[in-house]
Parts: structure tokens; sequence; C-alpha cells
């Protein structure tokens, strides 16, 4: 334990955090890109008052390969090395093969497994405005902390050793500042790979503990909060992340199966520019394995996450809060819906509709005319929003 708070404590005085925005786009329609997040970090316990502070950070490149490393696909929710797949092997065979599957995976079979299926099936995800803006407004979050750099990445192996980076300089910042955002965490739990992207973590300390607060912020078009349906679905997205953050503090992240998953070659020399961004980090390192060394012994400093979770809504227009829900986690309720949908992407069961009680969903559906379960176009303008 003593060793690695010595990890957190010897970087330094600015350390690096690096987050990608891939997560941040996974409803777009095609993600090529990532980029990588330097963040600063002090000793302050006052986090507010840091969040305008210059800051460093990277994008990722050039998709050269390496001599015995892997060339990147850097895509949606971690999606590398896609496979051709044979049209009888489940949804997650076919769609999450080599891959992992995202809180967006979970929150969007929540909403609707029918429309998830024609979303899968159909190869295009749709972009609302609402959804954009929503994106642009995490971005804006995101540059209160953040200016950028750039770096070449020649290969997996570099990526995913900037991705535990990115988790380890993170958490520096949860621990000097008190706040962290865009924190990246991948973890195997319920015998497959899960990713996720928490808008913002609190280290929320009492008199006995100190637990991280996940926070999530949702953007609303209208000054009300929105349906339950709707808020139900942002819980569970919170929930997810509460699930695989405990996940990861508890138990022994398998690294030869993250290796063997993702096609990695954790004994490939990363690039030197990317052992220099390693080396001002405070964690020299030739290979990802060492990266990963580095990472696993962060996550033993770490508690478990706050069993009260945050939802909070702002407006769109002016950025205003709306309101906020705090609420517990639900460890039954959420293992029993994670389950469900797992059901569905194991291909143990066939897509369920939407409940009768909640199809005005169909309404804003792009594939409503190609679902038996879709009632008639309806004119009315008192639909949930």
């Amino acid at each position: 334990m003593t060793e690695s708070r010595l990890l957190l404590l010897s970087v330094p005085e600015i350390p690096i955090e690096i987050v990608s925005d891939e997560e941040m786009a996974l409803l777009e329609a095609a993600l090529v890109s990532a980029r990588s997040v330097f963040r600063s970090s002090s000793q302050s316990s006052h986090f507010p008052s840091n969040l305008h502070r210059p800051l460093h950070s990277i994008t990722l490149l050039s998709k050269r390969s390496l001599s015995g490393c892997s060339q990147p696909d850097i895509e949606d929710s971690g999606e590398f090395n896609k496979k051709k797949t044979r049209s009888g092997e489940s949804l997650l065979d076919r769609f999450r093969n080599n891959k992992a599957w995202s809180a967006t995976d979970f929150t969007s079979t929540e909403w609707c497994e029918k429309q998830k299926e024609f979303v899968l099936l159909d190869g295009k995800r749709i972009v609302t405005q609402a959804m954009k803006t929503g994106l642009e407004r995490h971005a804006k979050l995101e540059e209160e902390v953040v200016t950028r750099v750039k770096v070449d990445v020649n290969s997996e192996e570099d990526y995913w050793a900037l991705r535990l980076l990115s988790f380890i300089t993170s958490i520096n910042q949860l621990y000097f500042d008190g706040l962290t955002r865009e924190l990246f965490l991948i973890g195997f739990g319920e015998g497959i790979w899960m990713v996720g992207v928490i808008d913002e973590v609190q280290m929320r300390a009492t008199e006995t503990q100190r637990n991280p607060l996940l926070v999530d912020t949702k953007t609303r078009g209208k000054d009300t909060l929105p349906s339950e349906p709707q808020r139900r679905n942002g819980r569970f997205q919170s929930m997810f992340y509460k699930h695989l953050w405990d996940i990861l503090v508890t138990s022994r992240f398998p690294s030869d199966q993250f290796y063997d998953h993702f096609s990695l070659n954790p004994y490939c020399e990363l690039s030197e520019e990317i052992r220099e961004v390693m080396a001002k980090s405070g964690c020299p390192a030739k290979t990802l394995d060492d990266v990963m060394n580095y990472y696993k012994n962060t996550w033993i400093t770490l508690p478990l996450a706050d069993d009260q979770l945050l939802l909070r809504y702002e407006l769109q227009k002016d950025h205003s809060v709306i309101g906020e829900d705090e609420f517990p986690y639900d460890s039954d309720g959420f293992k029993k819906q994670l389950q469900f949908s797992l059901e569905f992407w194991q291909g143990k069961r066939e897509a369920s509709y939407t409940p009768v009680e909640e199809r005005w969903k169909c309404h804003f559906c792009h594939f409503a005319s190609n679902c038996p379960a879709a009632p008639a176009k309806s004119t009315s303008s008192n639909l949930p929003t």
C-alpha cells in the first residue's frame, strides 16, 4: 500500500492526465480519431478554485505501424480489430468481438432493445442536434481544465499506454484537487470487458471515510426535468459506472486476458515520443506491460465509489442547473437489469419491445416505420421530452 501511494505522490508538480474524447462521441455515426488530455493537479483541497488553471493535452494522430506492435484502429467505445463475423453469432460476438461493451450499449438497450437491434443491424447511428449540443457542452466543461498539444501514436500499444496513464493521472488530480473529469474506465466483469467514461468524480470526504462521488451531467433543451423513463435510464448509466469502479477496486485486473482480448503485445516497445510522455508524467515505461503495473498499483489505493450517485441536469441555452437527482446505488435492481440486457446481447432471447406505457418513445425513433410494435404517428404535442 505504501509503495502505491508513493507512486501517486512522486509525480511532477504538474502531473499529466490523458483523456480521449472518443467516448464523448459515443452517439456519433463514426469516430476515426481520438484525443488525449494532460490535466494538472495540485495539493489544494479547494477544487472549485482550480478549475481554470492552464493544463496540457495531446491529440492522437498517427496510425503508422511499428514492427512487433499492432496498428491502431481507434474507434467508438474502445473498439479495435474489427473481424468478419457469422450471422448466426450473438450480437455480442458479432458487434463487440475484440471490443468492450460500453455504458451506452447498456443504457440504449434499457431504453429499447428493438431500437438497439435496429441500430446494430442497420449499421447507422442517428445523431440529433440535442445529442450534438450535449457533446459540445461536455467539451466546454473539459476545456475548463484542458489545453491541447499533438503527439503521434504509432500502435494500439501506444494508444492503450496513454489510456492507462490517463486514468493514473486522473486519480492524481482527484487526490490533489478533489475533482477530475472524463475519467476513462475499463474492466472485466460478468464475463465481458466493459468500458465507460465518467463525466465527473469528486472526492467527498466525511469524518469517517473518503469515497469518490460519481457525477453525470445531462443537458436539456427545456427548463424541465426529463420524464421518469429518461431519469431511470440516466440512473442506470451512473450505476453502471459505480458497478465497474467497484469491480476494479475489489478484483485484480486480469492483464493477460486484456492483452489477449484486444490483441495487444505487452512487451512491444512503445514509441520514443510515448516513452517521453510517460517519463514526464512520472511513470517511466518502455512497454505497455510497464504501464500496466502502474495502472494496477493505482487501483490498490482507491476506495469503493460512494453509494450515493448524482445526476445533474443543465439547461442547454445558458448552462443553468435545472435540478439534481441524488440517489442511492440499487445493487440488486442494477444487476437484475444488467443480466437482462446481457441475455439479449448474448443471444439467449429475442429483443423485447419497449413497454406499452412507454411507446411514446417510438415517436422519436428513426426505425419506427419498420417496427411492428410502434403505434401510429401522433400529432400530439404532449409527448414527454
